[in-house]
């Protein structure tokens, strides 16, 4: 308990990006498109854009942070690996069961046009994280030097966000099948391709990494001001070159490298936040805390309520889909985000209570809707 205590500061980030998360869906899929043009949605679909990007950090910043305590279990291939293995193919899971419209393999092959399964192979956030964590896991297991390993985290991140304008600009499909060509770019559709998505998992990876060291060293305030000092100058950074002051061909390369540092300067003031907030407030329960240890789940099911066909292959984004008013569409936040809260709450509980059971529970689960899947029903 002590070691989670240390370390709130992650849960309240990844809890509040998954709770404005929940904002960001409703609005964009429910709010009136007439809205969307006035002067207050600009700012706020500025700060929503932060949402995927501090997600995808702080996965990378928790899974390190996790590898580096239980990293000698981790070399001896026993119960901690194959956790981890079975955590980021559960992750893998998710990404793809969103886009599912049938849990049948044989009726999606055999049923469904081909745009329908070209929305299977989008490469979603989750699938970004899963294989952003297989990446840095394998990576662990096969450099075991700190200093290459570091090293190594560091030139991925650099090479990630430089060839990501080329990698934007090449057609994969020539080269290797759809499933795979849509992790490189959006050509298809995909939302979160590696490239440069990918990045901001991996500078998650190598800020734990220094934070490792300077908590170790006594020294971790001294690093989150350095932390908060580098968010500021790399966000304001990105604003200034990307402002009008240059010319349009250099603000208009996508993905551009500066749009990755400007993110990534706002999300390191955000994590600065979150630690001196759990400094200030000692604290210990909260239900942002709760939704941050249960991101997977809320991530997965907020999703599913908003947009799988329940009755007359509908959803509820397809009837309520740009039709709500401002206050109806902040009415429908709250209401999803408390349901959100309630069912991290109520699982997280159950997991403190009976760990084993709910790790049988989720396996069980997931091994009966493969199942399913598999042989075609």
């Amino acid at each position: 308990m002590k070691e989670k205590k240390r370390f709130t500061f992650v849960d309240l980030l990844r809890g509040w990006a998954l709770l404005v998360m929940v904002e960001v869906h409703i609005f964009n899929v429910m709010l009136i498109p007439a809205l969307k043009e006035t002067g207050w949605f600009g700012i706020l679909n500025f700060i929503n854009g932060l949402v995927a990007p501090s997600f995808l950090f702080i996965s990378g910043f928790a899974f390190v942070l996790s590898t580096q305590q239980k990293r000698e279990d981790l070399f001896k291939v026993n119960y901690a690996f194959w956790k981890k293995l079975g955590r980021i193919a559960l992750i893998f899971l998710a990404g793809y069961s969103l886009h599912l419209p049938i849990l049948s393999l044989r009726r999606l092959m055999n049923f469904y046009s081909y745009d329908v399964l070209l929305r299977f192979y989008n490469v979603d956030i989750l699938q970004c994280i899963a294989t952003g964590l297989l990446l840095v896991f394998a990576a662990r297991l096969i450099i075991k030097s700190d200093k290459a390993y570091n090293i190594f985290l560091i030139v991925s991140l650099f090479i990630i966000v430089l060839v990501s304008p080329w990698v934007w600009g090449t057609d994969f499909t020539k080269y290797m099948a759809v499933p795979l060509a849509d992790y490189f770019n959006s050509m298809n559709g995909s939302y979160f391709p590696l490239f440069p998505w990918l990045g901001f998992l991996l500078a998650g990876a190598v800020a734990c990494k220094y934070f490792i060291d300077a908590r170790t060293n006594n020294m971790e305030k001294n690093y989150i001001n350095a932390i908060i000092i580098i968010g500021v100058i790399l966000a304001a950074s990105g604003h200034f070159f990307l402002s009008e002051i240059f010319n349009l061909s250099f603000r208009t390369v996508r993905p551009h490298p500066l749009f990755f540092i400007q993110r990534l300067g706002y999300v390191l003031m955000l994590l600065g936040a979150c630690w001196y907030y759990a400094e200030l407030r000692q604290t210990k329960k909260s239900f942002v805390l709760d939704v941050g240890k249960e991101s997977l789940l809320v991530y997965w099911l907020h999703l599913q309520i908003i947009y799988r066909h329940f009755w007359n292959d509908q959803s509820i984004a397809s009837i309520l889909g740009g039709k709500l008013n401002l206050l109806e569409t902040i009415a429908a936040t709250l209401a999803l985000a408390l349901l959100m809260i309630g069912v991290a709450k109520v699982w997280g509980g159950f997991k403190k209570s009976h760990r084993k059971l709910a790790s049988n529970f989720t396996l069980g689960l997931v091994s009966v809707c493969i199942i399913i899947f598999l042989m075609g029903l």
